[in-house]
């Protein structure tokens, strides 16, 4: 039950610094990756805090046995650039691009109802769907 709170709040956390920071607004999103135009660094702060506590927070965990709430760390495994990883960042950069939105952020901006949002996270289930049927994945 621990690992279910804590799974919670964590999720909470995470969508309240979506919120706070604004990455559910495709708007400034879209500001942010037009650096040709128009652009918005703002969304930089939220890059720069985050690659920071990571680069501070992994090494003080990792030093553990294991988290908190589990018996091992589940770290990936496999850690070489391939063709899939290529083509999968490269779909996720060209949806990101075109919608404002990346995952975590639409799941987040459903509490504003917009129908953009909506078909957005319909065109992502569909993705998901035919990546696993394509690759013959359960």
């Amino acid at each position: 039950m621990i690992r279910i709170i804590t799974a919670y709040g964590a999720g909470l956390l995470f969508g309240l610094g979506l919120v706070v920071s604004q990455m559910i607004s495709p708007a400034k999103v879209l500001a942010f990756l037009d650096v040709a135009g128009n652009w918005d660094p703002s969304l930089a702060v939220v890059l720069f805090a985050s690659v920071f506590v990571a680069a501070v927070g992994y090494p003080i965990v990792l030093k553990g046995k294991a988290p908190l709430f589990d018996e091992k760390f589940r770290l990936p495994e496999k850690q070489d650039i391939d063709r899939k990883l290529l083509t999968g960042a490269g779909i996720f950069g060209i949806g990101w691009g075109l919608s404002g939105y990346c995952p975590g952020p639409a799941l987040t901006a459903i509490s504003l109802a917009e129908p953009k949002t909506g078909l957005f996270l319909l065109a992502m289930a569909a993705g998901w769907g035919g990546t696993r049927l394509i690759t013959g994945q359960r």
